[in-house]
């Protein structure tokens, strides 16, 4: 059991590395090659007790995960890689954002993706399609990713120097909030049908966030959505914040989402 959050993450995550078509020999173009999966051990998931004080677990816990984010952050750098952390609760659309993202970015930059998700290789198969090299990483009953599972992703992905590196992260608005993965930028994403108080109720997610996606503004016509609140909100909690509304399904603002990307990767 994660003492931090309650989630219940086994003894080990499953990764499998996804080839975008035509990437790699023997990779016919327009099929997307499947690697077999392989076990990633859970650094910060066990069942040991100290002196039965949960709140002691839970700092050990973040205390070794922040020691190997420190590490993988170390990594990228040094290889001038730009991670981003893509986080939100299920079905706010990130999936579908990366995969528009990979689509018009790729064949101008190298892009990979760590695709997070309790289970299956749908979003990875997606992502992979697309054109992006795509590890999967399966948490099982697990409702986050962490600085291990990461380092074990990259050391599969391989991502070349200077490249830009997607984490989707499990969906969820609370527990990916607490955990560092190493990356340079935390990009969170909410659709407009969650309602525009979705700050006020997570905050601590909203607070630590570099820019806000307020995705599917295709349907605002049809949602009691409030965009000034909900920026004032988000705003209240992290001053300054970059807020973006997009349709990662129509394309509207995806340009301001693309020039923002432009601006995090090109910094040291």
């Amino acid at each position: 059991m994660c003492e931090t959050c309650g989630c219940d993450g086994g003894d080990a995550a499953r990764l499998t590395t996804l080839t975008a078509p035509g990437d790699g020999p023997g990779h016919a173009a327009g099929h997307v090659h499947v690697h077999d999966p392989v076990p990633v051990p859970v650094h910060g998931h066990g069942h040991g007790h100290d002196d039965g004080h949960v709140v002691t677990l839970g700092q050990k816990v973040l205390a070794r995960n922040d020691d190997l984010a420190v590490r993988n952050r170390a990594w990228l750098a040094e290889r001038g890689i730009a991670a981003l952390n893509v986080m939100s609760s299920p079905g706010s659309g990130k999936t579908t954002l990366l995969e528009r993202t990979v689509a018009d970015l790729s064949p101008d930059r190298p892009i990979s993706v760590i695709e997070g998700d309790q289970e299956t290789l749908l979003d990875a198969r997606r992502l992979a399609a697309a054109g992006a090299r795509t590890v999967q990483v399966n948490t099982g009953a697990g409702c986050h990713l962490d600085a291990a599972m990461v380092a074990g992703a990259l050391a599969a992905l391989g991502p070349p120097d200077g490249s830009t590196v997607f984490v989707e992260n499990v969906g969820n608005l609370v527990c990916p909030a607490l955990f560092d993965l190493g990356e340079r930028a935390r990009v969170v994403l909410m659709s407009v049908t969650e309602g525009d108080d979705k700050p006020l109720k997570y905050p601590h997610m909203f607070r630590g966030a570099d820019v806000l996606l307020l995705n599917k503004t295709d349907l605002l016509p049809h949602v009691d959505f409030d965009m000034d609140a909900c920026r004032a909100a988000a705003r209240r909690l992290c001053p300054g914040l970059r807020v973006l509304p997009v349709s990662a399904t129509r394309g509207d603002g995806l340009g301001a989402w693309y020039d923002w990307l432009d601006e995090v990767t090109a910094a040291p």
